[in-house]
């Protein structure tokens, strides 16, 4: 490894690395174990601080079998960057259950509209109030599509209309480009979406409507005028209590 000398404020390498456990915290990047200091250096190929704007970085290049690697964010403004952090996160977390679990559905609402079309098919051989459920999990489904399209400037009714003859035809791969707005085919496209994450988006927010369906009512609460908040006094001297509206919860 190239060292490179500190200028002060920096101390040097030495005064750096010289504690253990930052020895230890090197080798586990570096993939070897560091006992002496004598040891730093040999799977790294050259050390340097390098100034970027007002901070100063540490860079270890070169290395032999590196396990790990810095991704260095910069942007214009913090906000900016906290949003490009989070954008960039999500996709490497994307991308780790694409690993993980290799299966891939059709992006563009494609999925969305197969299920949708797949749900109003089967609601409609259903009498009564059994099918409802189904049926409005099915127009639920169409919010994403309808949103790409809307997002585009295109035409929802007429575009959902031909989405909707494409996939009750069988053609479940076709889906809206999010450029144009037009019905395209996602396997020819090339758009694709982490299955294992729609299924745990669809599994969360039907999760999500059976709870708030649960609820038939809420329970508020209401300060009696003149009375402080928990824990003060009313002008009368009595600690101030809250008292409980005609409200009533019923949760099965």
């Amino acid at each position: 490894m190239s060292l490179v000398s500190c200028a002060p404020p920096f101390p040097s390498l030495g005064n750096r690395l010289r504690p253990l456990f930052c020895f230890r915290y090197l080798s586990s990047r570096q993939g070897c174990l560091l006992r002496r200091q004598s040891d730093v250096g040999t799977k790294c190929g050259l050390f340097y601080v390098e100034e970027l704007g007002d901070e100063c970085f540490t860079f270890l290049t070169k290395c032999q079998d590196p396990k790990a690697c810095t991704i260095l964010l910069r942007g214009p403004s913090k906000d900016g960057l906290h949003e490009v952090d989070r954008n960039l996160a999500d996709a490497m977390a994307v991308a780790r259950n694409v690993v993980f679990d290799p299966r891939l559905a059709p992006g563009g609402g494609a999925t969305e509209m197969a299920i949708s079309v797949g749900l109003a098919k089967k609601a409609r051989a259903i009498e009564g109030v059994q099918g409802w459920p189904m049926r409005a999990v099915s127009d639920a489904m169409e919010v994403i599509p309808r949103t790409l399209v809307q997002n585009c400037g295109g035409n929802a009714i007429r575009t959902l209309t031909a989405l909707r003859a494409k996939h009750a035809a069988g053609e479940h791969s076709f889906g809206v480009d999010g450029e144009t707005g037009k019905v395209v085919d996602m396997k020819e496209y090339g758009l694709y979406e982490s299955a294992a994450v729609k299924v745990q988006t669809l599994k969360t927010a039907i999760e999500s409507a059976c709870l708030l369906l649960r609820v038939d009512d809420i329970v508020s609460a209401k300060r009696p005028q003149g009375e402080g908040g928990p824990g003060r006094r009313s002008p009368t001297g009595k600690p101030a209590q809250m008292r409980k509206t005609d409200n009533m919860v019923a949760a099965d």
